[in-house]
């Protein structure tokens, strides 16, 4: 008898070429049909491999999740972006391959995403989705997110809201 184990670490350089091809496929599942798709293409495009290897070299705090061998997904958190807010730590993007959605792993990976923030110091996280993003809203509901801000993103020439949820502590 096997035992696959599910973890989470810090990511290395290596992982670069796993971790852009999450963020693609996630990307593409994600905001196909919400983001047009020649600014969805260019943003897919600009984050492959030797981006991310560049990230993680330069200190970008990335946590994957692995399941056995395979990196099944990664979070990318750091300093809240957004001054307005009273969160300290941000957790700015939180993908799983397509195929490992809906089993449990995003909870374990925003666990540990949200671990990794409270380790660096960070008191409190925030994350933004697309309000017209339906799985993430529910989601970030489901994980004890309270709405707390509301903006918006020009893509192209698509202006789309999105919304903040907040965790205290």
């Amino acid at each position: 008898m096997s035992t696959l184990l599910i973890e989470t670490r810090r990511a290395r350089p290596a992982d670069a070429a796993d971790i852009a091809e999450i963020h693609d496929s996630a990307w593409r599942t994600a905001y196909r049909g919400l983001i047009p798709g020649a600014e969805l293409e260019k943003m897919i495009q600009r984050r492959g491999p030797a981006w991310w290897e560049t990230a993680l070299r330069r200190g970008s705090r990335v946590v994957v999740l692995t399941f056995g061998d395979a990196i099944a997904g990664y979070a990318n958190v750091g300093r809240n972006r957004a001054r307005g807010l009273p969160y300290e730590g941000e957790i700015y993007e939180l993908y799983l391959r397509p195929e490992y959605q809906g089993l449990g792993f995003g909870r374990r990976l925003f666990t540990d995403a949200r671990k990794e923030l409270v380790t660096a110091g960070f008191e409190g996280l925030a994350v933004w989705a697309l309000a017209a993003n339906e799985p993430a809203l529910g989601f970030y509901r489901a994980m004890g997110g309270t709405g707390v801000a509301r903006s918006t993103e020009t893509f192209g020439e698509r202006t789309l809201e999105k919304l903040a949820f907040g965790w205290n502590g």
